[in-house]
């Protein structure tokens, strides 16, 4: 919402389009990503760095093509566009660790034989 308004008071329509398509990406790229790496978690926790690992390479494919393709674009301003990705990120990344910082994971297994 802050990109959103500052692209749009500095560099006017195109600005804000550009910061409403970053942050629906990263949105929609980490949303994905959590919901993929949660279920396998659950499912088989063995294979959670694998997984993790291979969500981050298809992120960062992906994210390479949608900037080739729109390398050039008129539809948005594409420097409102990457400013408003690398502080999605950052905000998205600062509030994961502060979610893991506080979270209680169990390094004993409570109901375990002794």
């Amino acid at each position: 919402m802050i990109a959103t308004i500052l692209g749009a008071v500095l560099r006017g329509g195109g600005g804000a389009t550009g910061a409403v398509v970053a942050t629906v990406l990263v949105l929609v790229f980490f949303s994905a990503g959590q919901v993929i790496l949660g279920s396998v978690l659950r499912s088989n926790p063995q294979m959670a760095m694998t997984v993790a690992l291979m969500i981050y390479l298809v992120k960062i494919g992906v994210l390479f093509v949608f900037i080739i393709l729109f390398a050039e674009t008129t539809l948005f301003d594409t420097k409102v566009f990457a400013a408003t990705v690398v502080a999605c990120t950052i905000a998205w990344t600062v509030a994961e660790v502060w979610v893991f910082a506080r979270t209680k994971v169990l390094y004993v297994d409570p109901t375990g034989s002794a």
